[in-house]
């Protein structure tokens, strides 16, 4: 990771809260500019492109801009990395740029696979839990695994809580050979 990255991030977050933008909205801002830059290698290249005029850059992104309707802070996001000539590490500032905003707001990010769809009710019991175990809000993300057989499983940044069916049976067929 870049030594600039977290600079950037910490800046944008600064903008974010002082204007008390929808963080949701710009998430999706920053998720679609991403995606675009991803799909489309021309448009990358030529922001990145030392040789093309600062001027010709900001053309594009106003026009990107207009087209897609940044948030303004967003656009002027994107104007000081093309000034700065950081537009290249846009993925590593906006993955500090979400644990930052996260942090800021107390937020804790969840990973919960389960076997099947969960309801509602569901889901709200086990970010409820889940924010009891980090003393953070929750922001899950949910994924089907059938493997799982049962349970469910759930991974806060570095720990994981197994509590499928599988996982069980694990642990029980590593007592029963330790024994």
């Amino acid at each position: 990771m870049s030594l600039y990255a977290p600079r950037y991030a910490r800046a944008l977050v600064d903008v974010v809260l002082a204007e008390k933008l929808d963080t949701a909205q710009v998430d999706a801002q920053l998720q679609d500019l991403l995606a675009a830059f991803a799909a489309n290698a021309s448009l990358r290249m030529a922001l990145e492109d030392p040789s093309i005029a600062l001027e010709e850059k900001l053309k594009v992104i106003d026009a990107l801009a207009a087209r897609t309707q940044w948030l303004p802070a967003l656009r002027n996001f994107l104007a000081v990395l093309l000034q700065n000539g950081r537009v290249a590490a846009l993925p590593e500032i906006l993955a500090s740029y979400r644990t930052e905003i996260n942090a800021r707001q107390n937020i804790g990010e969840a990973e919960i696979v389960s076997v099947r769809e969960l309801d509602a009710s569901e889901r709200t019991a086990l970010e409820a839990r889940a924010a009891k175990l980090t003393g953070r809000s929750i922001r899950a993300v949910y994924k089907r695994d059938p493997a799982l057989l049962g349970g469910v499983v759930l991974r806060i940044g570095t720990v994981v809580y197994d509590g499928s069916v599988r996982g069980k049976l694990e642990r029980l067929r590593q007592q029963l050979a330790g024994e």
